[in-house]
């Protein structure tokens, strides 16, 4: 049991589980617009995540304890280490626009993890700043990537898409404000911090009345849009429904590290099967 526990740690703190998560996200894009056959885009999202997350989490404990790392961080740097040099490899498979569009990621990354002004602050402790950054980050490496990559159209669906994706990140990412509230400096001024609990929960639920509307408009927008997609999106609505209603601050980690960061991924895989259900019959 011990030895799950420490695969299961690991998986989580190496941020693997974030990176399916990103994965999962460009590959229903890649579905819902029938982008084929562009492998290269997903890839480096998937290893792009690994890296960016671990930087950002473990760039100061590095610096500031690296002779007291445990095997654990030392063994989570060797593995980003080789995922950096998979997404450069990577990264050299995408087409220009959106090589310039990752490096422009990459630069929010760094001025979300590090202080290029003096006396100044990251972008993480900017008040109020995070949740913003965090969603149009993987908004944009989730629908715009995958878009630029193809060369498909900018429709009126894909921008549909951008917005829908901004709002079930920024759902996503209260409930981890709720979970952290207790832990979070009260200087970053977190949406829980600011309003409550209560009013937190409040504005997710209607966000995600929204991203269910958004989905309606998507089907009006996309004619390749199946009714079954649709289908999806109430039921993962619904999930992310019942995690924000049950949030708080005596949650475990894994509530929000593993289970909720876990429903891109259940997303993705039930669309895989259910569409290929359907394409067979």
């Amino acid at each position: 049991m011990k030895i799950f526990k420490h695969i299961l740690d690991f998986y989580i703190n190496s941020s693997i589980h974030v990176g399916l998560s990103c994965y999962a996200l460009v590959r229903i894009t890649q579905m819902k617009f029938h982008i084929l056959g562009d492998e290269s885009v997903a890839y480096f999202a998937f290893f792009g995540t690994i890296v960016g997350y671990n930087f950002v989490k473990y760039d100061a404990l590095a610096r500031a304890k690296k002779f007291e790392m445990r095997n654990q961080l030392k063994l989570i740097a060797v593995f980003s280490f080789c995922a950096l040099l998979l997404v450069c490899y990577y990264f050299w498979e995408l087409q220009r626009a959106t090589q310039l569009v990752s490096v422009a990621v990459l630069g929010i990354t760094l001025l979300y993890t590090l202080s290029f002004f003096p006396n100044k602050k990251n972008a993480r402790n900017w008040a109020g700043v995070k949740i913003y950054i965090v969603a149009v980050c993987w908004a944009g490496v989730t629908v715009v990537l995958p878009f630029l990559n193809s060369k498909s159209t900018l429709s009126y669906g894909f921008y549909l898409e951008c917005v829908q994706r901004f709002v079930l990140i920024f759902v996503l990412i209260l409930i981890f404000e709720i979970i952290d509230l207790t832990k979070d400096d009260p200087h970053l001024k977190t949406v829980p911090q600011q309003i409550g609990v209560k009013k937190t929960k409040t504005l997710g639920f209607v966000l995600l009345f929204v991203f269910c509307a958004l989905a309606f408009w998507t089907v009006n927008a996309n004619a390749n849009f199946e009714v079954l997609q649709l289908q999806l999106v109430f039921i993962i609505t619904i999930v992310i429904a019942f995690f924000l209603a049950f949030a708080n601050t005596q949650r475990s980690n894994y509530y929000t590290a593993f289970w909720v960061e876990s429903i891109p991924i259940v997303w993705w895989l039930l669309l895989f099967v259910l569409v290929n259900c359907v394409r067979r019959f």
